[in-house]
């Protein structure tokens, strides 16, 4: 999608359609843009508000069509909800809502006002960055398996944002272009998500990691499984041991990480199973097929690390992703083997469906190689969390509250939910093992935590925060700019703390 800004008055722009918006209220009355719309159009939205069937709800819409010399062919007015209510998140929603309803009317170009930048009380270039993101996620497909007619309806090729006050521009034209940047991020992720196992194997990662480099400047390596076992990544090459397809260990790298003069780096962690069977502990067949989503944490940091190139932040950053399969066969590993970690710490197998903490032991121990000034890993982990959090929220989970409370700010802008849980000494005695270092279950009860007490093995005192976001890497629901599968969650959340990061000169 093409999104560009110009000066103008929307009364007066020609298009296939108009976007104006109006707050939620009792008896609502059009103002601003949308009221020199309304009298353009001789009352036509007011007799709309007067009959009560629209008074202005958060992501409804109505379609008006002019008559006599009006220059577009259709108005569609939409609701911004209550005013107290609106947010970035708000403005979002009601991008994607009006991006979806105009390429459901066959629309590939369309005229738009800027949601919640007058009334609404958002800062204008946060608000263009929330129009283009909403927009241009809404409109996402991914059709490349379907045969025959792909696009059952038309694409929104084209968005131009009309802006009468000269003086905001700039600042609109900044956040268009972040907001599009960003929004590219999450699209690359949720492509890498949706890929069924057999295209997105580890070497697909790999090799997706080397052209992105190439592409955005980021220095990029690959490490094979000859690589990994010379440095002692047991963990990983344990989970590989079962599949034909070769682990890879993809590492990316953004502005200086290394040597005198720099800023430490942050590192992003995202695991990487192209597809989990679980192994000999293998999982029932119901449902087995979502597993392909078991990379959507390399997805994320994949996605992320593109719109960081491409944002120009100063900041440094590292992306890590462990990837593997995890199948079975006469060489997997079994439940009551004992891996040894690039650490040298050693790990009893109590199920080998809980693969996903020893791919990412061997990944943060690595990590430490960079003195980062924080690690945030991002793992479909457990089933427990999704217990706990349900679809919502992601659980978040620290050493360190003031990364912890970074992440939550940065979580908050995004609306990418996340919730705290404890990571208290007492859930480390649940992974405890009569015959290694650690075992990689802890029971039943809390296993969203004792999976990640086994990951702190791995940080030591280094900053860190780990995001389980098995509840909510996909979908099987439409949102207003989340379409049913991969959900690409995650990325503008790290991309967020390293713009925030940045901007602080840690």
């Amino acid at each position: 999608m093409k999104i560009t800004v110009r000066q103008g008055e929307i009364q007066k722009t020609k298009d296939e359609a108009l976007v104006v918006n109006l707050f939620h209220s009792a008896n609502p009355r059009p103002g601003g843009a949308t009221g020199a719309v309304d009298k353009a159009l001789r009352g036509l939205i007011g007799r709309v508000l007067i009959s009560g069937d629209f008074k202005g709800e958060k992501n409804r819409t109505v379609v008006l069509y002019p008559e006599g010399r009006f220059p577009s062919r259709r108005v569609l007015l939409v609701g911004l909800g209550r005013k107290a209510d609106f947010d970035l998140e708000a403005a979002r929603q009601v991008a994607g809502t009006t991006a979806r309803k105009l390429q459901s009317l066959g629309v590939s170009s369309a005229a738009t006002v800027l949601h919640g930048a007058g009334a609404g009380d958002l800062e204008v270039e946060a608000a263009a960055q929330a129009l283009a993101v909403g927009s241009v996620l809404a409109c996402y497909r991914f059709d490349q398996y379907r045969s025959g007619n792909k696009k059952k309806t038309s694409a929104l090729d084209r968005l131009t944002v009309v802006e009468h006050d000269k003086r905001r521009l700039t600042g609109i034209r900044r956040g268009i272009k972040a907001g599009l940047q960003i929004a590219g991020g999450v699209c690359v992720a949720r492509d890498l998500c949706n890929h069924p196992g057999n295209t997105a194997t580890p070497s697909y990662l790999a090799s997706k990691a080397r052209s992105m480099a190439r592409r955005t400047g980021l220095r990029c390596r690959v490490l094979d499984e000859a690589a990994m076992r010379k440095l002692g990544m047991g963990a990983l090459l344990g989970v590989s041991a079962g599949s034909a397809e070769p682990a890879k260990f993809i590492i990316l790298e953004h502005g200086k990480v290394s040597g005198k003069g720099r800023r430490k780096p942050l590192v992003f962690v995202g695991k990487g199973v192209t597809f989990d069977s679980g192994g000999i502990s293998i999982k029932s067949s119901t449902g087995m097929g979502d597993m392909k989503f078991d990379m959507s944490g390399a997805a994320a940091v994949l996605g992320a690390m593109q719109a960081i190139a491409e944002l120009g932040i100063s900041q440094p950053v590292v992306g890590i992703v462990p990837a593997t399969e995890n199948l079975l066969d006469g060489k997997s590993v079994k439940p009551g083997d004992v891996l040894k970690t690039m650490t040298g710490k050693t790990i009893e197998i109590d199920n080998t469906d809980a693969e996903g903490r020893l791919i990412l032991s061997d990944a943060l121990a690595y990590s430490q190689r960079y003195e980062p000034a924080g690690i945030v890993d991002l793992a479909t982990l457990t089933g427990a969390c999704c217990i706990a959090l349900g679809e919502h929220a992601s659980g978040l989970m620290s050493n360190d509250d003031d990364l912890a409370a970074k992440v939550e700010s940065a979580a908050k802008i995004t609306s990418e939910k996340v919730w705290r849980l404890p990571l208290w000494p007492e859930y480390r005695d649940q992974i405890k093992s009569p015959v290694a270092d650690m075992k990689n279950t802890g029971g039943r009860y809390g296993g969203a935590i004792t999976a990640a007490a086994l990951l702190a093995e791995f940080v030591d005192k280094t900053p860190w925060v780990h995001l389980d976001i098995a509840g909510t890497a996909w979908t099987s629901k439409t949102r207003p700019y989340i379409p049913r599968g991969g959900v690409g969650v995650g990325v503008r959340l790290l991309v967020q703390l390293a713009r925030t990061w940045s901007s602080r000169r840690a």
